[in-house]
C-alpha cells in the first residue's frame, strides 16, 4: 500500500473556494461560441456559482438535501453543481437520455427537492411524476414548460435571487460552505442498469477531494494544460475530472457534443482529453476507413509506416535501440499527420469506463499518441487505477491511483478500500451490506488480476462471464473488444454463448462509416444503413475480420456465425445504457429472431 495521501481540503467547496481565491484571474472553462471557445475565469465561475448556492439557500434548501441537474455537459452544468456543493447540498445526476420513467423514480428514491433541467424536455420528464419533496425546477435554456406541477424559474432569475440574498448577507455562502465536512453526501449518481432498477451510489466530498487531490499529486494534469471535456458529467468518469481541474486550475473547454469533437480538435489543439473506448474506437477506425478507402499508393505507405512503427515498438520494448531513418520516415510521412489531425498537441490522453482494446492503444502508440487506460467504477468516484507516462503497460489499467488498496478474491474478483469508495446505496442497505466484505472492500464485480510488477489486468465482468452448454465459460467483453479492433465498419459487437452449444456474434455498423461508404463515390452510394447492412458485400468485408479473431481464440470460443443487424444499438430500444455500455438482455430480446436464425438445426441448450 503506498503512503496515505493527505487531504488539504475538506470538501468540494473548500477546494473551490480556496482556487478561485488563489488563481482568480486564470482561465477556468470556455463553451463553443460562434467564432471559436468563449472563456471564463476562476473569479467568474466563483461569482456564478455562488450566486447559485445562495440562490437554492433561498428557496429552501438546506445542508444535505437533494438537488438534481439532468442536462447535457455544457458550462452550467459545471456552475449547478458547483453552486449546490457551496449550499452544502447534494447533487443527484440524471443522463439527459434518461427516459421519464427512469428520471421519475431518480428524483422520488433521491428525494430531489429542486431539478434544475437543461429544457423543456427535460421538465416534461416531471409531468405526471409523484414527486412530493420536489418544490421548484429551475431551467438553463428557457422556454415553454406547461404541465409542470411546481413553480419555474430560470437559472439566470435563480442567479437573480442568490445575488440579492448575498447583497443582504455577503457571507452567507462562505459560511454554509465552511460547515460541510468531509463525510458530508455529496453526489448520488445512479448506475446506469444494465440489468434492473438503477441504484443510487452515494458519494461523499471527502472522495471528490481524494480524486482531485491525486490526479495533481500524480502530476496527471498541469497548471498549463489545455484540457478538452465532453464526457458525461452525469458520469463518475466526467465527473472525477472536474475534481482533478479544481484541483490544479488548468483551462478546460467544455463541449459534450460527440460528433463535434473531430471538427474541434485541430483548432483547439487540447494537451489532454478523457475519453470511454468507443471515442478511440471511432478515431482508430475513422483512420483506418479513410486510408483504406484512398487505396493504392496512400494506402500502401500507411500500411508500410505501421509495420515500420510495430517493428520499431517491439525493438523498443526488448530493450534494444530504437528509431533510425525508416522510423522518421514514417513519421513524417504518416503519423505526424494523424497527430495533426487530432490538434497535433496531446501529452496525455486517458481511456476509462470499460477495457480498452490492445491493439487500437498499440496503434495509437506507434503514431506517437499515448492513452493511458484507467480503471474505476461509480463506487470508487471514478479513479481507482490509471497507467501513467512513466508506468504503463499496454492491455493492463495500471497501479492503484495514490492509496487505494487492492485484492483479489480467491475467485478472481477484485476488492477496492479506500476514501474514493462509496458510503453505499441509497435507501438500500441489505445491497451495500452484500457488496463489502467484512473488512470493509468493496466487492467490484469485475474478474481480474496483478501482475509481478503490480499492473492490474481486467479480464472481465463476473457476472458476464457465460457457460457454453458443453461447460466451457467464454469473456465475452474480452472478444468483442478484439473484433473491434479488427474491423474497422462496426459499431458495436455482443458475442452469444450462453448455455448455447457454440458461439455467434451479432454486430452492427458504425453509422458514420456507412455515411461515407453510401456518400456519392462510395462502395454503397445511395444505399440504406439496412441495405448496407443486408448485402453480401458488407457480409464480405468483415468476414476476413471474424477469421482473423478466430485465429486468436481457444477453440471452444470460436465465433461459428455472425449476422449484421439492420440498424445500431440505441439507449431509446433498450440496448445500450446512457454511458454507452451493452445491455445484453436488451440485445438478447429485441433481435431474437436474428439470434435464434444462428441456431436453426442445432442443439442451442445442453
Amino acid at each position: 500500500m503506498s503512503e496515505s495521501l493527505k487531504l488539504p481540503y475538506k470538501s468540494i467547496p473548500d477546494m473551490f473556494l480556496q482556487r478561485v481565491a488563489s488563481t482568480p484571474n486564470s482561465k477556468a472553462f470556455a463553451s463553443p461560441g460562434p467564432d471559436g471557445p468563449v472563456w471564463i475565469t476562476w473569479q467568474n465561475v466563483g461569482d456564478r456559482a455562488t450566486a447559485i448556492a445562495a440562490g437554492l439557500h433561498s428557496l429552501g434548501v438546506q445542508p444535505q438535501e437533494g438537488v438534481a441537474i439532468a442536462s447535457n455537459t455544457r458550462l452550467e452544468w459545471i456552475l449547478a453543481d458547483l453552486g449546490i456543493l457551496c449550499a452544502g447540498a447534494a447533487t443527484t445526476t440524471i443522463y439527459p437520455t434518461t427516459d421519464a420513467k427512469d428520471a421519475a423514480f431518480i428524483l422520488s428514491d433521491s428525494g430531489v427537492k429542486v431539478l434544475i433541467a437543461e429544457d423543456a424536455s427535460q421538465v416534461a420528464k416531471t409531468v405526471g411524476a409523484s414527486l412530493p419533496n420536489l418544490t421548484h425546477i429551475v431551467v438553463i435554456d428557457p422556454g415553454p414548460t406547461e404541465g409542470a406541477t411546481v413553480p419555474v424559474l430560470t437559472l439566470a432569475e435563480l442567479e437573480e435571487k442568490g445575488r440579492a440574498a448575498l447583497a443582504a448577507d455577503p457571507e452567507l455562502v462562505q459560511r454554509i460552505a465552511a460547515s460541510v465536512q468531509p463525510d458530508h453526501l455529496a453526489t448520488i449518481m445512479y448506475t446506469s442498469g444494465t440489468t434492473g432498477t438503477p441504484k443510487g451510489v452515494e458519494l461523499l466530498h471527502a472522495s471528490w477531494v481524494w480524486e482531485g487531490v491525486a490526479q495533481a499529486s500524480m502530476g496527471i494534469l498541469q497548471p498549463d494544460d489545455l484540457e478538452y471535456l465532453w464526457l458525461p458529467l452525469s458520469h463518475s468518469f466526467g465527473k472525477t475530472i472536474i475534481s482533478g481541474v479544481i484541483a490544479v486550475g488548468l483551462p478546460t473547454y467544455v463541449d459534450g457534443r460527440m460528433d463535434k469533437i473531430a471538427a474541434t480538435l485541430p483548432s483547439l489543439k487540447p494537451t489532454i482529453m478523457c475519453g470511454a473506448p468507443r471515442l478511440y474506437e471511432k478515431l482508430y477506425s475513422a483512420v483506418n476507413t479513410s486510408m483504406k478507402t484512398a487505396g493504392g499508393l496512400k494506402y500502401k505507405i500507411f500500411k508500410w509506416a505501421f509495420k515500420v512503427g510495430h517493428e520499431d515498438y517491439q525493438r523498443r520494448q526488448a530493450g534494444k535501440k530504437g528509431g533510425g531513418f525508416k522510423v522518421k520516415l514514417a513519421d513524417k510521412l504518416v503519423f505526424s499527420k494523424i497527430r495533426e489531425r487530432l490538434g497535433g498537441r496531446f501529452r496525455i490522453l486517458i481511456s476509462g469506463a470499460a477495457p480498452l482494446n490492445k491493439d487500437i492503444a498499440e496503434f495509437f502508440h506507434v503514431a506517437g499518441i499515448n492513452i493511458y487506460e484507467g480503471y474505476g467504477l461509480t463506487e470508487t468516484s471514478a479513479g481507482a487505477f490509471l497507467n501513467t507516462p512513466d508506468k504503463f503497460r499496454f492491455g493492463t489499467v495500471g497501479h492503484p491511483i495514490a492509496d487505494m488498496e487492492v485484492r483479489i478474491a480467491e475467485d478472481g474478483e477484485i476488492e477496492l478500500r479506500g476514501v474514493a469508495v462509496m458510503r453505499g446505496y441509497h435507501n438500500l442497505p441489505e445491497e451495500t451490506a452484500r457488496v463489502f466484505t467484512p473488512d470493509g472492500f468493496f466487492k467490484t464485480g469485475d474478474i481480474g488480476e496483478i501482475d509481478a510488477d503490480g499492473y492490474l489486468k481486467i479480464t472481465d465482468r463476473k457476472k458476464d462471464l457465460i457457460k457454453t452448454s458443453g461447460g466451457k465459460y467464454i469473456a465475452p467483453s474480452h472478444i468483442e473488444g478484439m473484433f473491434k479492433a479488427l474491423c474497422p465498419y462496426v459499431s458495436q459487437v455482443v458475442v452469444i454463448a450462453q448455455a448455447r452449444n457454440f458461439a455467434t456474434m451479432v454486430v452492427t455498423l458504425d453509422p458514420d462509416v456507412v455515411r461515407t461508404m453510401t456518400a456519392p463515390g462510395g462502395p454503397f452510394e445511395g444505399k440504406t444503413y439496412a441495405e448496407v447492412a443486408a448485402s453480401q458485400q458488407m457480409r464480405d468485408m468483415i468476414e476476413p475480420a471474424v477469421k482473423e479473431l478466430n485465429s486468436k481464440l481457444n477453440r471452444w470460443e470460436t465465433v461459428k456465425k455472425f449476422t449484421i443487424l439492420p440498424r445500431d444499438f440505441s439507449i431509446e430500444s433498450g440496448e445500450i445504457t446512457p454511458s454507452m455500455k451493452i445491455k445484453r438482455k436488451g440485445v438478447e430480446t429485441n433481435f431474437a429472431a436474428e439470434i435464434e436464425a444462428m441456431y436453426e438445426g442445432t442443439l442451442a441448450e445442453a
